[in-house]
C-alpha cells in the first residue's frame, strides 16, 4: 500500500471519527430530551410495584410526569420546526445533460477514474470555486424518501473556469472536487451533515424577521436551542469537513496531478480578472439598468489583456489554441447569459427578467448604452445640483446651456476645496442617494419568476438583494469626482471629437484618437481636493476640449 492511500485511509477514518461524534452530540440530545420520561416510568413502576408509597411519592411521580409531557412536547415542536427548516442552497444555474452532454461524460470519467459516485446533476455559479452541494432535502427534490437520501451531491462548477480554462485543465481541477463524492456517500458522513445542515437552516429560521409574535417566540426558541447545539458541533464539524477535504485531495493526486499543479495559476488568474470585470465593466453597467449578457466570454478578454499588460502567462498564444472549456456545452451563449443575470442579481440586486429598465447589453454596444449615458447621466445630475445650489451659469448670454467652464469656475473659486467643494460634494451624495432609493425595487420581476418555478434564488432564503455587495458606499468626495470626471469627458466626446470607449480591466474609457487617455484621475482630484484648475486646463489644451461649448446631458 502506498503512502498516498495510507493517508487516504486515515483521513477517511478521522472524518468517520469526528461525524460519530456529531452524531453522539444528536443522541447526547435526545437523551436529556427522554431523561424526565425514563425518571417517571420508574417512579410509576416501582408505584405499581409497592414501593414508594405515600401521597408525597404520589405527587413525585405526577409532577415528574407532567414535567416529562412538557419536555417531549417541546423537543418535538423543536424536533419539527429543524426537520422543516429548509437549508439555503447556492444561487446556481442548472445544466441539463441534454445541454452538456460532453461535460457529463467529462465528469462522469473523471468519477470513473478516482472510483467514486458520480454526481448527480451540474449547475453553474458566477465565481470562481467549484464545490459539491448536497440537495436531498424534500423542499430541494420535491420528496424526502430514502432514494432522495442516497442520491449523489450536485457538482457545482464556477462558469468563469467554463471559459478560460481548458478542458485538460478544468478535469484536474475538478478532480479533487469530484472525489468528495465518495465521502458524501458514507451514511454516518451523510447523517453528521444532514443534522449541521438542520440546525443552521433552524438558526436561520429563527432569525427571519416578518413574523407575528405567536410565531416568533417558538421560532426563536428553536434557533436558541440550535444554536446550543450547533457550538458544540462546531469543531467537530470543522475537523470532519477538513478531513474529507484532505482525503479526496489525496485521492486525487492520481489523476493529472501535474497539470492540476499548472491550472492553479490559471484559478487565480480567473479570480483576479473576474473581480476585475465585476467592480470596473458589469457594477456601472449595472447601476445604468443594464446588464451585460456575456460575462464570462468578457473573462476571457480581461484576462488576455491583463496577460499582455502584466505579462503573467508563458506560452499564452499557445495554450489559447487549445480547446476551450465552454465548447462542453451544447449552446454556451445561453448559459453565459443565465449565469450573467445571475450575478447582475446576486451583486447588484437586479430584477430576475428583462424589462425596459433592465436591459441586456452586448459587449459591441456597452460604449454607447453604459458608458456614453453613464457620464451624461452623472453630468446632468452635477449641473441639477448646481442649480439648486444658485450657482450662476458661465454663459450670461444663454444661461441653460450646461458648460465645464461652469463646474470649474464653481471648484476653484474662493470657497472650493473647502467650503463651495464640500457643499458641492455632500449635495451630490444626496442625489445620488435619491436617485437609487427612487430606482425600482426587484421584488415584483422576482415573484413573477418565484412563481413560475425558474428562480434560482427561491432556495436562498429571505435575506434582501443584493447578497453580495461589490463595494462599499462611496464618500461624497469620491462620487464629486466622478462627476467632475465624466463632464470632462462629455465635453471632449462633444467639442473634441472623443469616444466612449471599454477598458477590460478599468471599465469606462475615454479614447482620443482611438487611443485610452488613462491621466484624467490625477488633474480632476487636484480641481476636487485642491481647487487647482490649472492641471485640468493642461489636459483640456492638450486634447482641444472646449470647457466654454454647451455639452448635450441626458
Amino acid at each position: 500500500m502506498s503512502g498516498i492511500d495510507v493517508g487516504e485511509e486515515l483521513g477517511a477514518r478521522a472524518a468517520q471519527a469526528r461525524a460519530l461524534a456529531l452524531l453522539r452530540i444528536r443522541s447526547r440530545a435526545l437523551a436529556v430530551v427522554i431523561t424526565p420520561a425514563a425518571v417517571a416510568v420508574v417512579l410509576f413502576a416501582a408505584g405499581a410495584q409497592g414501593h414508594l408509597g405515600g401521597p408525597v411519592w404520589d405527587g413525585v411521580r405526577w409532577a415528574v410526569l407532567g414535567v416529562a409531557v412538557v419536555v417531549l412536547l417541546v423537543a418535538a415542536a423543536v424536533a419539527v420546526a429543524v426537520a422543516r427548516a429548509r437549508p439555503a442552497v447556492s444561487p446556481t444555474v442548472p445544466v441539463a445533460e441534454e445541454g452538456a452532454p460532453d461535460l457529463y461524460r467529462l465528469v462522469r470519467e473523471l468519477a470513473d477514474r478516482l472510483g467514486v459516485p458520480a454526481p448527480s446533476a451540474i449547475a453553474l455559479t458566477p465565481d470562481c470555486d467549484s464545490w459539491l452541494e448536497d440537495r436531498t432535502h424534500r423542499a430541494h427534490r420535491g420528496g424526502a424518501g430514502r432514494e432522495a437520501r442516497n442520491t449523489a451531491p450536485v457538482l457545482v462548477i464556477g462558469s468563469p473556469f467554463l471559459w478560460w480554462m481548458r478542458v485538460a485543465e478544468l478535469r484536474a481541477v475538478l478532480a479533487p472536487v469530484v472525489a468528495g463524492t465518495d465521502s458524501s456517500a458514507h451514511p454516518d458522513i451523510a447523517a453528521a451533515r444532514r443534522f449541521v445542515r438542520g440546525l443552521d437552516a433552524a438558526v436561520a429560521d429563527g432569525a427571519a424577521p416578518g413574523r407575528g409574535a405567536l410565531r416568533a417566540v417558538p421560532a426563536a426558541f428553536t434557533g436558541w436551542v440550535a444554536r446550543l447545539l450547533l457550538r458544540a458541533c462546531r469543531e467537530h464539524a470543522a475537523e470532519m469537513e477538513r478531513c474529507v477535504a484532505a482525503t479526496a485531495s489525496m485521492r486525487a493526486q492520481g489523476v493529472d496531478y501535474a497539470l492540476r499543479i499548472a491550472a492553479q495559476e490559471q484559478v487565480g488568474l480567473a479570480y483576479a480578472g473576474w473581480d476585475r470585470l465585476l467592480t470596473r465593466v458589469a457594477l456601472p453597467a449595472w447601476r445604468m439598468g443594464r446588464w451585460p449578457s456575456r460575462l464570462d466570454a468578457g473573462v476571457v478578454s480581461a484576462l488576455t489583456e491583463l496577460s499582455r499588460r502584466d505579462r503573467l502567462a508563458d506560452g499564452f498564444t499557445s495554450r489559447l489554441g487549445e480547446r476551450p472549456a465552454c465548447d462542453l456545452l451544447e449552446e454556451p451563449g445561453i448559459a453565459d447569459e443565465a449565469t450573467s443575470l445571475l450575478a447582475a442579481r446576486l451583486f447588484h440586486g437586479g430584477p430576475a427578467e428583462s424589462g425596459p429598465d433592465w436591459a441586456p447589453v452586448d459587449w459591441q454596444q456597452y460604449p454607447d448604452e453604459v458608458v456614453d449615458r453613464k457620464w451624461r447621466t452623472e453630468a446632468a445630475r452635477l449641473h441639477r445640483v448646481l442649480d439648486a445650489m444658485g450657482v450662476p451659469p458661465a454663459s450670461v448670454a444663454d444661461p441653460a446651456v450646461p458648460t465645464l467652464a461652469r463646474v470649474m469656475e464653481h471648484l476653484a473659486g474662493p470657497g472650493g476645496p473647502g467650503g463651495a467643494g464640500e457643499e458641492l460634494a455632500a449635495g451630490i451624495g444626496a442625489a445620488v442617494a435619491r436617485d437609487d432609493a427612487q430606482a425600482p425595487a426587484p421584488g415584483p420581476a422576482q415573484q413573477t419568476a418565484s412563481a413560475a418555478g425558474a428562480d434560482p434564488l427561491d432556495l436562498w432564503g429571505p435575506d434582501p438583494l443584493p447578497l453580495f455587495p461589490l463595494q462599499p458606499p462611496r464618500t461624497g468626495t469620491e462620487l464629486l469626482a466622478d462627476h467632475v470626471a465624466a463632464m470632462v469627458c462629455c465635453a471632449a466626446v462633444d467639442t473634441a471629437g472623443a469616444a466612449p470607449g471599454l477598458d477590460w480591466l478599468d471599465g469606462p474609457a475615454l479614447l482620443v484618437d482611438g487611443e485610452r487617455r488613462a491621466d484624467l484621475a490625477v488633474p480632476v482630484l487636484s480641481l476636487v481636493e485642491d481647487g487647482d484648475p490649472d492641471p485640468l486646463r493642461s489636459w483640456l489644451a492638450e486634447v482641444g476640449v472646449r470647457s466654454d461649448k454647451p455639452v448635450r446631458l441626458v
